[in-house]
């Protein structure tokens, strides 16, 4: 229980740590942003997936299936969002 709380804690750092940096981006590096957070969501995906090949109790499954469920979502709305603005810069043909 003591190693699930100090996971826990570096999660919640993590996240404030993160949020604050993220709302101090400028909007014209949003881009290079998503990209990245992109990157670090298949990373998180990846660590799920390890996460299943061990023995871990059933709390650890389910976040871990959890974690994997968000980063998931995470990644694929980066890249809609991505083709969406790549669609503004195209010639329309007539």
């Amino acid at each position: 229980m003591g190693q699930f709380l100090f996971m826990a804690a570096v999660f919640a750092g993590a996240f404030v740590v993160s949020y604050l940096l993220i709302s101090k981006v400028p909007t014209r590096l949003h881009t290079p942003l998503m990209s990245m957070t992109n990157a670090i969501s298949a990373v998180t995906i990846l660590g799920g997936i390890l996460l299943f090949s061990a023995e871990t109790n059933p709390l650890e499954k389910v976040l871990g299936a959890l974690a994997i469920a968000t980063a998931a979502f995470n990644a694929i709305g980066g890249f809609t969002i991505t083709d969406r603005m790549l669609k503004m810069f195209r010639r329309h043909h007539e």
